[in-house]
């Protein structure tokens, strides 16, 4: 298998996304991901106002590709845009959009997200979690092979469900960024300086850090030094509680990729001491978001400062849902139905029914229930053969984009509040780092967007695997990833400084290093294949570049500010 079978999987351009998948994803992770996302989308685009059909997510060879469906003609090829006096007239005939335009307007008007992050807060939040804790709480090893059956048909029914509340949730949470954006842009002001004043507007962010801290401080004081889980608990009945409760709201949260073959942390008990012991305490270099705020709102045009201070409260109440979404929504519930798969797949292995309990992974979400109940389903081999040829999708090296340019209508084509509203999404899809890259090979391609101010030197932690990386990860080093989740927070407190190969200033690891307090480069190209594992690194959150200093080298050296 080379480059040459990607094929575009249909008309118009198709963009690599390798924010939410790593290549090889498993058979009900395409599921739940394709079949949600264009759910979700077709509902939030009519409901908030976009001349848009759906974000269509594809998988092509197991990798993401995605594409905005255009309302019309999404499956003709467009070579060319009309004229656009054309384009101005059929904007503002054709019922269907001038439908949009006034739920356009109706959205940029009232401001859904504000009612919707309240709700989240106060009742789908507190809903959500009792129903994963519900799933977590039953006892697989007491369930029939029927009951096994049932439990996992319910957590598919689950997973499929809170994965579509999940990208519909998405509208309330990157809106109202995007809007601060879209708006502060055409005012000048540069995104990544807008983006520090949200510094510390997502509590959820830093929440698994403060409890692991609590938990340190008390390990501290009884002058301890737990080796293994069983001793940490051991310390005092307030440890044992503080260590049960971190695990019983995070322990089964996929934390290493959006996929069922990643890990959680209650699997991986040695990462999960060394963030309970090691981790990184206080805010290190977090910006006063405030100062910023102040300097940002200085530098408005007249009569517009009020309008910027309901953008950016509006975009501050939006930044713990944009990151409590995914763990509860998406990581926790295929946490969850990791659980359950593998606890069938070891009775399948164990039958002779699979040649390793993770060959699970490679059913079809429409085959499991059979497996499980009768036996009828693919062969032993059958599946061994889908794991490998998934195994060797993970190792190609995807294009970047399927499929010929696609002409675009100009903004100014279309009624002003269809404009302004496809402003924010290109504005929001821009500064995630999921548009508006080039099929040339950067100048530097060690250089991305920088966040922080503190220059660190540490040794490099390539993870080529997620998995292996975080496992072999020591307090000071220097993660490099292709992207990370919003789940990393569990772990990331163990880092002195972060690199990804993908991702722009809003991205989950823009994020993570703003609320966490560590110095990060973020969509550095080359990060991956120029900087060798275990060599020492320079990370430059100002110059926004990451420096090979000494190959092979073993120790770390902050440098100071």
């Amino acid at each position: 298998m080379d480059e040459l079978d990607f094929r575009a999987p249909g008309a118009g351009r198709w963009e690599l996304d390798r924010s939410h998948g790593l290549g090889g994803a498993t058979p009900i992770c395409q599921w739940l991901l394709g079949e949600s996302s264009d759910a979700a989308f077709r509902r939030l685009f009519r409901e908030f106002g976009l001349p848009a059909d759906t974000m269509s997510m594809v998988f092509v060879h197991g990798f993401i590709y995605t594409r905005l469906r255009p309302l019309f003609g999404a499956d003709r090829q467009a070579t060319r845009v009309p004229p656009a006096a054309v384009l101005r007239l059929v904007a503002r005939v054709h019922p269907e959009l001038r439908r949009r335009e006034r739920a356009a307007a109706r959205t940029l008007q009232e401001r859904p997200w504000r009612a919707v992050i309240d709700h989240w807060h106060a009742v789908d939040r507190p809903q959500l979690e009792a129903t994963n804790l519900a799933f977590q709480d039953v006892e697989l090893g007491g369930l029939d092979a029927g009951g096994l059956a049932d439990h996992v048909a319910a957590l598919l029914a689950h997973a499929r469900r809170s994965c579509e509340q999940h990208f519909y949730l998405h509208g309330f949470d990157l809106g109202p960024l995007g809007l601060l954006i879209h708006e502060t842009r055409g005012w000048g002001l540069p995104t990544p300086e807008v983006l520090q004043a949200l510094v510390g507007a997502s509590p959820s962010t830093s929440a698994p850090r403060e409890a692991a801290s609590s938990i340190r401080s008390a390990v501290a004081a009884a002058g301890a030094s737990p080796a293994t889980l069983d001793e940490l608990r051991a310390v005092s009945p307030a440890v044992a509680e503080a260590v049960d409760r971190y695990l019983r709201y995070r322990g089964h949260v996929l934390y290493t990729r959006y996929d069922l073959d990643g890990l959680t942390l209650i699997e991986t008990p040695d990462v999960l001491l060394a963030t309970v012991l090691h981790g990184r305490d206080g805010d290190g270099d977090v910006p006063d978001p405030s100062a910023i705020a102040g300097s940002l709102r200085e530098r408005v045009p007249p009569g517009q400062q009020e309008r910027f201070d309901d953008l950016l409260a509006e975009a501050r109440a939006a930044m713990d849902l944009r990151d409590d979404n995914g763990p509860n929504t998406v990581e926790w519930p295929m946490g969850l139905l990791r659980r359950g798969l593998l606890e069938a797949g070891r009775r399948l292995a164990g039958e002779g029914r699979l040649q390793a309990a993770e060959h699970v992974f490679e059913l079809v979400h429409t085959e499991v229930e059979g497996l499980l109940r009768s036996g009828r389903g693919p062969t032993a081999e059958e599946l061994a053969a889908r794991a490998e040829g998934r195994r060797l999708e993970m190792a190609l090296e995807p294009p970047v984009t399927l499929g010929p340019p696609q002409a675009e209508p100009p903004l100014d084509a279309l009624p002003p509040n269809l404009a302004r509203m496809t402003g924010v999404v290109q504005a929001v899809t821009q500064e995630l780092g999921m548009a508006g890259r080039s099929d040339l090979a950067p100048a530097d391609p060690l250089q991305g967007v920088g966040i922080g101010t503190t220059v660190y030197r540490g040794r490099a932690r390539v993870a080529l695997s997620p998995e292996e990386a975080i496992a072999d990860l020591e307090p000071g080093d220097v993660l490099v990833t292709r992207t990370t989740s919003p789940a990393y927070n569990l772990v990331l407190t163990l880092v002195g400084g972060l690199v990804t190969a993908e991702g722009g200033p809003m991205s989950h690891a823009a994020v993570l290093a703003r609320e966490l307090g560590f110095p990060a480069v973020v969509g550095a190209p080359g990060a991956l294949d120029r900087i060798p594992d275990g060599s020492v690194v320079e990370v430059d959150p100002v110059a926004g570049r990451v420096s090979l200093v000494e190959a092979g080298a073993e120790e770390q050296a902050p440098v100071p500010a």
